[in-house]
């Protein structure tokens, strides 16, 4: 594992710099949003704002990648990023907020294609395995403390966006620093969705379904939490659990994917994140009840993104995997960013319990398409299905680091 992360340790350490300075803003600003009195409407666009800036990065930072080289784009993306974080103190107002948001996205986004492509290229092929699970550690482990940051305000309120600011400035030296070359420009080749859905519905719609289900609970879970009276630690240490519970379950349940009928590992999973939901919705107060249904709800929440990879690469040629996988981001990045916004309207009719409550509603009809596949096609035999591997949400760069694809042969397009 050290050999292996040897070539990439530069990488790794911009990376958990980033999330450390990146990965807690969606909580402060909500926060901060609240507080400020804002409706949850408005909250939720602002997290909007943010998924779509990923949505539209993922699409065209790739340009300027191959325009530029990845040293220099890196070095704009992050630059732009630290600045516009900055400017959260300049005026905290809904609209100004969702501008900085969409471009934190955007930045945030031409950032992972650097560093995943980047990633990608010095990963020997059979290290590959070791290279994603190390860069998995660094994305969590960097956004789960950064969490801690959010009570450094003190009477000052710009504090926490000028550590974040520090932090994302920081990010920029290991790379700029490191003596291995950047790579070539990836170029991206089609697939459509059309064909994605028809070779596992299941998978893609569970894709986007974990996409709205997370992207709700980045945008609005702090104000959740909040308004059952938490105060700032506690929020800081619900979101660190939950993030923290996502690591730690992705393994096991991957396994288990792999012994057993994938699909019903996946339906499993999709009903008890509709429990947990449900029982968070119903949860009236703080305490170790909460983190323990958070910690599981992160547990499980965050695994069925690779668990929906792992099943439509399951039904998917070889030469098709990487740029499937590819739209599997982008289509998570959708749900994500139709989330926030769809959450708000439920909390704003039902009151705070909404947000889980909605993704009660999106678990509840992923589990009713995943029951109907089970019924209407047979399961890809155990022996054939593909090792499970933990895939990152975040473009579809992360899907080349995947040890189960080959980049090495055109797209076939070809439906199974």
């Amino acid at each position: 594992m050290f050999l292996a992360i040897q070539p990439v340790r530069s990488l790794l350490l911009s990376i958990f710099m980033l999330m450390s300075g990146s990965g807690f803003l969606a909580t402060l600003i909500s926060i901060r949003l609240e507080r400020a009195g804002s409706g949850t409407m408005a909250i939720g666009m602002v997290a909007t704002a943010y998924f779509g800036g990923l949505v539209l990065g993922s699409l065209r930072a790739g340009d300027v990648v191959r325009q530029v080289g990845h040293i220099r784009a890196f070095a704009a993306f992050v630059a732009l990023l630290s600045a516009s974080t900055l400017a959260y103190a300049l005026l905290a107002h809904p609209l100004f907020w969702s501008m900085l948001r969409l471009i934190d996205g955007v930045c945030v986004a031409g950032v992972f294609v650097c560093l995943e492509s980047w990633l990608n290229d010095r990963a020997e092929p059979q290290m590959r395995g070791s290279v994603l699970a190390a860069y998995m550690v660094a994305l969590y482990s960097g956004q789960a403390v950064g969490q801690l940051l959010l009570g450094a305000a003190g009477a000052y309120p710009a504090i926490p966006f000028q550590i974040a600011s520090i932090l994302i400035s920081l990010a920029i030296i290991p790379l700029c620093l490191t003596r291995s070359s950047a790579p070539a420009p990836v170029e991206a080749t089609a697939f459509s969705i059309r064909s994605l859905l028809a070779a596992s519905p299941l998978g893609t719609i569970g894709a986007l379904a974990t996409g709205l289900m997370l992207g709700a609970f980045y945008g609005l879970a702090a104000v959740h939490v909040r308004r059952l009276g938490l105060e700032l630690p506690e929020t800081a240490r619900f979101m660190m659990i939950v993030i923290l519970g996502g690591v730690a379950l992705q393994w096991p349940l991957g396994r288990l994917s792999d012994r057993y009928d994938r699909r019903a590992v996946i339906i499993v999973s999709f009903a008890i994140v509709l429990l947990v939901s449900l029982a968070l919705a119903l949860t009236g107060s703080g305490g170790i009840g909460l983190m323990a249904l958070g910690a599981l709800f992160g547990g499980l929440s965050f695994a069925l993104y690779p668990l929906c990879v792992a099943h439509c690469n399951d039904r998917l040629l070889e030469s098709e995997r990487v740029t499937a996988s590819g739209r599997l981001v982008l289509l998570y990045s959708v749900g994500a960013a139709c989330g926030p916004v769809c959450a708000a309207g439920v909390m704003t009719v039902s009151g705070t319990g909404g947000l889980f409550l909605f993704i009660a509603m999106c678990a509840g009809l992923a589990l009713v398409l995943g029951l109907w596949r089970q019924r209407a096609s047979d399961p890809v035999p155990s022996a054939e299905q593909q090792e499970f591997q933990i895939m990152p949400r975040t473009t579809p760069m992360a899907s080349l680091l995947d040890p189960n694809v080959s980049d090495d042969e055109p797209i076939a397009g070809q439906n199974r």
